[in-house]
């Protein structure tokens, strides 16, 4: 009787009942420039209240104020010298730490096209799940948010942000919220004035996060990131900030539960592949309904196509296999899944007809 991967279920299960929960405790990463004496280089911090802003410049602790309004569980703040600042330094430091979202509010232009790209890279080719809110960076990422209101009054500070010094309050709202619900029409409580544009509909579909007005209060106008251009692999749906979140949740729990609890500790046999299968499906059902849509077929498998060309690769002769020879082959160390799910999304949009 094989005995399997028992705890590797159980461990899916809690988190697929704790995903809502999680979703709200996003870990932001803040980088400031700050030649403060008696400053840390990095420091970690969980409450506006564990800072000594006698070892900060105001207009940080500013930004760390606005940060924290929106939520987030924790802050890494990363101090770079306002004379020589090195973003390639911080970037490397910060590589190695567990956040959601990256913010500068003192970047150049220089660097924030350098950290565009270091966020597209460390997505695309390194699976990471890193995000950053960006002021007028048009990047056509879903990793990067970008602001472009500015003339932000905020009452939290008392003063008026451009829209690159207002990303802290945005990474803090979005590390803030849960996956219950988008950032479309999150009110803004804090923001007395802002220099609203007057074609919202034309700057979200380019791709920028905006705030606008109804009249009495300030809200983000529609949760998006700045992904304009749409493949097969990415479509329309992953513009949304909220889709990006329910993916990336997706992608961290399976990969992490996998190297945590799987990587060395089982025979990488069928059986063995079909068991962590199972326990794929497991977490699956338990995301149904606020990440996952319910009404959707969503599964996972091995993945025999990507099986099949393993072996090819390796020159092994495949053409008179049958699809479970295929399945079932060694193959060495890999494991390959296909997983198929669809996001859901919330309700962000109404049309509606009243007959009288």
């Amino acid at each position: 009787m094989a005995l399997g991967l028992p705890n590797i279920t159980i461990i899916f299960k809690g988190l697929a009942a704790s995903a809502i929960e999680r979703s709200e405790r996003g870990i932001v990463a803040c980088i400031v420039k700050d030649d403060t004496e008696g400053g840390q280089r990095l420091s970690v911090y969980e409450s506006i209240l564990d800072i000594d802003f006698e070892h900060m410049t105001e207009a940080n602790y500013g930004y760390l104020k606005l940060l924290f309004e929106g939520g987030p569980v924790r802050v890494i703040v990363l101090r770079e010298s306002a004379e020589s600042p090195n973003l390639a330094a911080a970037l490397k430091e910060l590589m190695y730490l567990r956040w959601n979202y990256l913010c500068y509010p003192d970047i150049s232009d220089e660097d924030k096209t350098t950290l565009a790209a270091w966020i597209k890279e460390m997505r695309d080719k390194n699976h990471k799940t890193f995000k950053a809110v960006l002021a007028a960076s048009a990047s056509d990422h879903e990793g990067i948010i970008n602001l472009t209101t500015d003339g932000i009054e905020s009452s939290i500070t008392g003063k008026t942000h451009t829209a690159k010094e207002y990303c802290a309050r945005i990474a803090g709202v979005l590390a803030g919220l849960s996956l219950s619900r988008s950032s479309t029409y999150y009110v803004l409580g804090d923001v007395l004035k802002a220099e609203c544009p007057s074609d919202p509909d034309e700057r979200i579909n380019k791709g920028e996060f905006i705030l606008v007005f109804d009249g009495e209060k300030y809200k983000v106008g529609r949760g998006v990131n700045s992904l304009t251009t749409f493949t097969k692999e990415k479509t329309e749906d992953v513009r949304k900030i909220k889709i990006v979140e329910g993916m990336d949740l997706y992608q961290d729990d399976i990969r992490n539960t996998f190297t945590d609890s799987y990587v060395g500790k089982y025979v990488n046999d069928y059986d063995n592949k079909q068991l962590f299968v199972a326990a794929v499906r497991a977490y699956q059902a338990g995301l149904a309904g606020e990440v996952l849509d319910a009404s959707y077929d969503n599964t996972a498998s091995v993945d025999a196509q990507a099986q099949k060309q393993y072996l090819q690769e390796r020159g092994q002769d495949v053409s008179q296999m049958t699809e479970t020879e295929i399945l079932t082959a060694n193959t060495g160390a890999k494991v390959f899944i296909a997983s198929h799910v669809k996001f859901v999304d919330a309700m962000e949009d109404l049309q509606m007809t009243v007959n009288m």
